[in-house]
């Protein structure tokens, strides 16, 4: 591989884009460490699955941009971000990323107000008097 491959992900309202090259598994976010960007241990996991999956978690150098949603959604979309750079890498990866389920976007958002209701699914309090 002679330079960088890239790929997006995303998850709900949070965007990530995914520069992948190369290297001694040094997993940046947002110019941080990922674990000091992600405080939680199983939000770290979660971006290290794909490339846990592929067993190759000290041969890849991964930057991501992160912005939009939360922690736990930006995390999620580096997920889908890394398992897509990593079939730019090498398209060998596909069936085993697809078996561990990394290559689906999940397609869950949020649930538009409806009018006469305070929230989506939340009424107004009735009172009969």
């Amino acid at each position: 591989m002679e330079k960088q491959k890239n790929a997006v992900g995303r998850r709900k309202e949070a965007v990530t884009r995914i520069f992948i090259s190369k290297g001694d598994g040094k997993i940046t976010v947002n110019d941080k460490n990922y674990k000091e960007y992600f405080p939680l241990v199983y939000l770290q996991n979660q971006v290290e699955a794909p490339l846990k999956t592929i067993e190759s978690l000290d041969k890849f150098d991964v930057v991501i941009n992160a912005a939009g949603g939360g922690l736990k959604g930006q995390a999620e979309a580096a997920k889908l971000g890394i398992a897509r750079a990593l079939l730019e890498v090498n398209p060998e990866y596909r069936p085993v990323l697809k078996a561990a389920g990394y290559l689906k976007r999940d397609p869950r958002g949020v649930e538009r107000k409806k009018f006469g209701h305070k929230k989506a699914r939340r009424s107004f309090q009735f009172s009969k008097r």
